[in-house]
């Protein structure tokens, strides 16, 4: 693809294999997305009339939706990233009446997209931790290790009481299970080729940050373009109004700032919160309930500063992932410093590879003497 950067391409309805020189020929655009929550990706081919992806490929089905397996890995100076392991959920054809300006292109989702083809109603008699592990042990077949963080505060029930039962698919349950436990719960490729990590836990980024974005810094700027917004009204205070745990009828007011212990605000001045708002959900919860609430709030919180850019992966040297800490140098005192890494997309054509990410924090001026380079 570029001197340094090299591109591999695998599908199959099992197991991918590298793909033919035909559609390599064809491939014309390959667009990822990384984001919080599920990632996704979007292959671009040209095709003519008598091309084998239409004559041959198509109909015998190659690029069948659900079946399909297609995994994009890109090699950045001898360095092996897998960008995405997903499963096809679209095709569309664009047919032209010019020559060579027909397209297909064929859309698809990471491999959490299978734990949402299935609607299923079965009792869960068992803790919470164990529940999720129930639910993803079927998927261990497609290469996905569970990694899974026991609930901070656990719902403890008596089975006579009853018990707790599932009645959606099974990536709804695990993302209902993840956001009343404060939690984050998605699926990420990798390190290795037909292997994905299933991750459900707090939303903690890994302390050691990425290779710093470079901003107005001459012959050491490495991005584009970078800007950034500072919303104000983003923060937050919510009272919570809970009955005391022995009559059940004396109401207790907690107030919960925005703040979030795993996630700190990577900032010297943090922003106040200006909004107060009431939570009204809680107030006939027992008590583990009415916890399990608050710190869901506590651990979901948004971040006031946001940054969006767009780099050039060959000056850049290294693939932005997304999940991750990165540092920003060259914008200034008050915004220099480590940012949260909230979504990158990779869009790669031939001999061309730019990204664009979407990054966050809370708090003005760097809370550390020096970004790394």
């Amino acid at each position: 693809m570029l001197k340094g950067i090299h591109l591999t391409l695998m599908i199959g309805p099992a197991v991918p294999i590298p793909v033919p020189e035909s559609v390599v020929n064809a491939l014309t655009n390959v667009q990822v997305t990384s984001g919080k929550d599920r990632s996704g990706f979007q292959l671009t081919f040209a095709v003519s009339k008598n091309s084998q992806l239409l004559t041959t490929m198509l109909p015998a089905g190659y690029f069948d939706p659900i079946s399909t397996r297609v995994i994009i890995i890109v090699t950045v100076g001898g360095f092996p990233n897998v960008i995405m392991d997903g499963i096809v959920t679209r095709q569309d054809f664009q047919p032209s009446n010019e020559p060579g300006q027909s397209t297909l292109t064929v859309t698809g989702e990471d491999l959490s997209v299978l734990m949402d083809v299935v609607h299923v109603k079965r009792p869960l008699p068992m803790p919470e931790i164990a529940r999720i592990y129930t639910v993803l042990a079927p998927y261990a077949a497609f290469g996905i290790v569970p990694a899974a963080i026991p609930p901070f505060i656990p719902k403890i029930q008596i089975q006579t009481n009853g018990w707790e039962s599932q009645n959606e698919t099974d990536r709804a349950y695990l993302q209902k299970m993840a956001r009343l436990n404060g939690f984050v719960f998605y699926v990420e490729p990798g390190p290795l080729p037909l292997q994905s990590i299933a991750y459900f836990g707090p939303d903690i980024r890994i302390p050691v940050p990425q290779p710093a974005l470079n901003i107005n810094m001459d012959a050491h700027t490495n991005v584009e373009s970078l800007s950034f917004s500072l919303d104000g009204m983003a923060k937050k205070v919510r009272i919570y109004i809970v009955n005391d745990p022995i009559t059940r009828r004396v109401p207790i007011p907690i107030p919960v700032p925005n703040i979030n212990a795993f996630k700190p605000p990577l900032g010297l001045r943090p922003t106040p919160p200006a909004r107060v708002e009431f939570a009204n959900d809680v107030a006939n919860e027992p008590i583990d309930g009415a916890a399990k609430s608050i710190l869901a709030f506590l651990m979901n919180n948004s971040d006031a500063i946001s940054a969006s850019g767009s780099l050039d992966v060959l000056r850049y040297g290294h693939v932005l992932r997304s999940r991750l800490l990165v540092g920003v140098r060259g914008a200034g005192l008050a915004y220099d410093g480590l940012y949260y890494v909230n979504s990158v997309t990779h869009n790669i054509k031939r001999g061309e590879y730019k990204q664009s990410f979407q990054l966050s924090r809370d708090g003005l001026i760097s809370n550390t003497p020096k970004v790394v380079p």
